[in-house]
């Protein structure tokens, strides 16, 4: 019998991105952040090497590491200077034979693609908001109002403001039009769900496990338009967003409505591949929990909604870094099943 492994014998090499055109102030930010799950794995016991990737060549920057005795925790969100290029990280730890956390590179490619996700909703009869993608300003037949259009390929709601949700096919045409020549890419347009909004952290593989759900309070916006997480509420405090939009942690949930969210929620994660954890953001509609996004590249800055619903579920930041390194390590062909 093999003896178990414990924290202090897996390596674990952090890697995040570092773009040479953001600000001092930008880098300085993100190299904080990285530092506190630094710190946070190593007070868990794991033995952490920070790599920010500050160009597209990872395999640099990791050839001095070997895969066998390491489990790499991908925190990249890009390749400094490539647009949208998540699943070119996954891909180049998996040509390396890293074992890494979090999704694979086919999961990253199918999120950073709505119209894929969707597609793959629809196929599972997972409730998602009615939806269209459109390559040109003319918006036909559509009549369901209030709608919102989204950039199809963006995340992090980029190109969501205000003005995202439409009233009229005249506003939607104008709106389309934007995104097509502001984004280069076509437009999705929802059916605007007008009701409570809930961000859901999951984790696992094959036993998957919700943390306490978060709920976007809009209480304080009358206007349909305004009752959205736009860009600003995410990234911009001092905005009316940023500063309007509660959090309610735990959310307030029934029973029943707990289950059902549940239920959607697991479904939509093993659906598009998430692994290790992720985060389900959906509203509710006359008793439907309709998903919004699919994010298999969650953020897990101490103080994202990832962290905060662990912290509240009894899990330190450390304990949450760990966690995710453990289910990783359940991959590595040394690793796995010999975790203390």
């Amino acid at each position: 019998m093999s003896l178990a492994i414990r924290s202090r014998d897996v390596p674990v090499l952090l890697i995040y991105n570092i773009d040479p055109t953001w600000t001092l102030q930008e880098q300085s930010e993100i190299m904080s952040l990285a530092s506190d799950l630094e710190t946070a794995l190593s007070g868990a016991g794991h033995p952490t090497i920070s790599i920010p990737v500050r160009n597209g060549n990872i395999a640099d920057s990791l050839s001095r590491f070997d895969p066998a005795k390491h489990i790499v925790f991908n925190w990249c969100e890009s390749l400094p200077g490539i647009l949208h290029s998540e699943q070119l990280v996954a891909g180049c730890l998996e040509e390396l034979g890293f074992v890494f956390t979090g999704a694979g590179s086919e999961a990253l490619r199918l999120a950073s693609d709505k119209r894929e996700v969707k597609k793959i909703l629809d196929g599972a009869d997972i409730p998602t908001p009615e939806w269209r993608i459109y390559e040109l300003p003319e918006p036909g037949d559509w009549n369901r109002f209030p709608a919102i259009v989204k950039p199809v390929n963006e995340h992090c709601s980029i190109g969501i403001t205000s003005e995202s949700v439409v009233m009229t096919p005249g506003e939607l045409s104008i709106r389309i039009d934007f995104v097509l020549k502001t984004y280069d890419q076509p437009a999705l347009v929802e059916d605007f769900i007008d009701g409570r909004e809930l961000h859901v952290s999951l984790w696992g593989n094959g036993h998957i496990e919700m943390l306490p759900p978060a709920e976007m309070d809009f209480s304080l916006f009358t206007g349909v338009q305004d009752r959205l997480c736009t860009y600003e509420a995410k990234f911009l405090p001092g905005s009316r967003h940023y500063e309007g939009i509660r959090t309610l942690l735990p959310a307030p949930l029934d029973p029943v409505e707990y289950e059902s969210m549940g239920r959607v929620c697991k479904a939509a994660y093993a659906a598009i591949g998430c692994r290790d954890y992720g985060r389900i953001d959906l509203r509710i509609r006359d008793g439907v929990f309709y998903i919004l996004d699919v994010n298999p590249n969650a953020d897990i800055s101490a103080d994202a909604s990832l962290a905060c619903a662990a912290d509240l579920a009894g899990y330190s930041y450390g304990d949450l870094g760990s966690r995710i390194v453990r289910l990783a390590a359940e991959r590595h062909p040394a690793l796995s099943g010999r975790f203390a």
